[in-house]
């Protein structure tokens, strides 16, 4: 009895998912219809659309991209494929990403990203329209270069606590898993510049927030590729629902801390203003959440509580999560490289020679071998390695035209590994962004923040604080990978995480 509701179940569930996409598919307007029909595709009927829906939603985090790395490479630089009714177009040719990534028109995120609204809101990630366009430029002050300089001595200070971490960790000659180290400096980081509080994430107490981020990434992403999990209803039940919405009540509590700590600050500060001269005023170090604050107390039609939470929530991740992976990966590089570490590191002593000051602005724009260190690893490895658009009006790309309503995939990750843009794409190496010629030519094929209007608003920020991370540990350290590169497994989860990956030995330099 048991066996037969079984396949009872099967045989609604197929029913159910068939009736569904035909309904989807008659819904949508004719060219939508018809894309298929034109552009090369992998779903141009009925059942290959749903052998291929199953498919991906079978597909592991960590197959993901091995999976559409192969669909491009079957297929050409544009294909077409229908997950369950909604029509999709994965983009590869730089001449196209430009047209899409350079426009105003396509500048909303797809369907997808809505799945992010429990956690971030309508954050600068998933706003649209005038409420974006308004919060970006507001927000563009928090990464002005001025401001950036201001937060150098907290990036210096929290830097120079994880090369002593590192060293004490490995001491009596240890390999050590440096991914947790990294990524609790990193929050200490964004909390002490962004969000101007001191959260102290390397002394342990934020790996709750840090466990609950990997929870809600890797729920996200079954949801997005299991198109059952797309019901509301369907996901709260589910295994991969209830770790979200547990992840959900710490990410959530860990903001309302951070918020609760500035606004004390906040109100603490402006008591001491009173007394301060307005040239001094002006020198203070303001960051992002004095700056919604701000708005909130002069402005309060255009910011509220609950806007300023959302924005919270969105920089916390995207600002500590991307930086320490790369960080993390860049190390591994150069542990197994040791000849670029040299390298790197003697650029470094040329700038600092013996001395333990600070890492300046001016330092950082000398880093030139280590900045190309470091596009090198988002190269093989973007932190982000799929972002999406959807299409509002028809895009007039190269060969083809695609109608509104289809989502737009870009795969940094492989537009990366193109023969063409990158020879012997797998190899690490870092010369490739010194020379001149790569540079103008590929624009639209190098893509680690995106491009165009909608780029990341803080990659300058995260560049310097990768560099700056990365030049104090060479100044005191010297570090052996213990692996090869093979060694390095990832998955695709929002973004980038490292399933597993090579030990590292620190010793004193």
């Amino acid at each position: 009895m048991l066996e037969l509701n079984f396949y009872e179940l099967l045989l609604v569930s197929i029913i159910t998912l068939v009736s569904f996409v035909v309904y989807s598919r008659l819904r949508k307007p004719l060219e939508y219809r018809q894309l298929s029909s034109h552009v090369p595709s992998v779903t141009k009927s009925i059942w290959s659309e749903m052998q291929f829906s199953w498919n991906i939603a079978m597909t592991k985090p960590k197959d993901l991209l091995p999976f559409f790395m192969e669909l491009k490479n079957q297929n050409g630089l544009v294909v077409h494929f229908n997950i369950a009714g909604e029509a999709c177009v994965m983009l590869n040719d730089p001449d196209d990403l430009k047209i899409l990534l350079s426009s105003t028109k396509h500048i909303n995120k797809s369907k997808d990203y809505q799945l992010l609204k429990p956690w971030l809101n309508e954050g600068l990630l998933l706003s649209s329209g005038s409420k974006w366009q308004s919060r970006r430029k507001l927000l563009t002050n928090t990464f002005h270069f001025k401001t950036l300089d201001m937060y150098n001595v907290s990036i210096n200070k929290h830097s120079q606590v994880l090369a002593r971490k590192l060293l004490e960790a490995s001491a009596g000659d240890k390999e050590i898993d440096i991914m947790n180290y990294i990524t609790l400096c990193s929050l200490d980081m964004i909390c002490d510049t962004i969000m101007g509080i001191e959260v102290n994430a390397q002394e342990g107490k934020s790996i709750e927030y840090v466990k609950a981020i990997k929870c809600a990434c890797r729920s996200i992403i079954d949801r997005i590729f299991k198109f059952w999990l797309w019901n509301d209803f369907i996901f709260k039940i589910s295994g991969s629902g209830r770790d979200f919405y547990k992840s959900l009540k710490v990410l959530h509590e860990f903001t309302d801390n951070v918020i609760k700590m500035k606004k004390e600050s906040f109100i603490n500060s402006k008591s001491q203003d009173e007394q301060i001269e307005t040239s001094s005023k002006k020198m203070q170090k303001k960051s992002f959440l004095d700056i919604l604050l701000n708005v909130l107390e002069e402005n309060p039609d255009q910011m509220t509580e609950k806007d300023i939470r959302e924005e919270v929530d969105t920089f916390l991740f995207e600002g500590h999560d991307t930086a320490s992976i790369t960080i993390t990966i860049t190390l591994i590089f150069l542990g197994l490289n040791q000849d670029i570490q040299d390298k790197a590191r003697e650029e470094v002593l040329e700038i600092f020679g013996d001395s333990d000051r600070d890492v300046t602005m001016d330092d950082l724009n000398s880093m030139k071998y280590l900045e190309a260190i470091v596009k090198e690893t988002l190269r093989l490895y973007p932190s982000v390695p799929i972002y999406t658009r959807e299409i509002q009006t028809t895009l007039n790309i190269k060969n083809y035209s695609i109608p509104p309503m289809t989502t737009a995939f870009v795969f940094p990750y492989i537009l990366h590994r193109s023969d063409d843009l990158y020879p012997n794409p797998e190899e690490f190496n870092p010369e490739r962004f010194l020379n001149e010629d790569n540079k103008s030519r590929n624009i639209f094929g190098y893509l680690p923040f995106s491009a165009g209007p909608r780029n990341c608003i803080g990659q300058k920020y995260a560049m310097n604080q990768m560099k700056t991370v990365i030049s104090t540990i060479l100044r005191k350290l010297k570090f052996e990978t213990i692996g090869t590169k093979e060694d390095i497994k990832i998955s695709a989860q929002i973004v980038i995480r490292l399933d597993s990956a090579p030990k590292i030995k620190f010793h004193k330099l």
